[in-house]
């Protein structure tokens, strides 16, 4: 497990990135004591989906007419 404390994680955020993406944790340390540790995103968080679109719009009523329209009246 690394160590850094917050200077080397400003300079040299991107390759501690990769170096926690490989598989390697990587603890901030601010004045000595640990406050974050960075390191892989789990699958199950890479794997969130959207919401299906048509499903979501089905759910709402169909309304006939112009969409322009009804702003208009809306505005008046």
């Amino acid at each position: 497990m690394k160590t850094v404390n917050i200077r080397q994680l400003h300079e040299r955020t991107g390759a501690l990135v990769d170096l926690a993406a490989e598989g390697h944790p990587v603890v901030i340390l601010r004045r000595g004591t640990p406050v974050a540790e960075l390191r892989p995103a789990s699958s199950a968080a890479l794997s969130r989906t959207l919401p299906d679109r048509r499903r979501l719009l089905a759910r709402y009523p169909r309304l006939e007419g112009d969409a322009g329209r009804f702003l208009e009246q809306d505005r008046s």
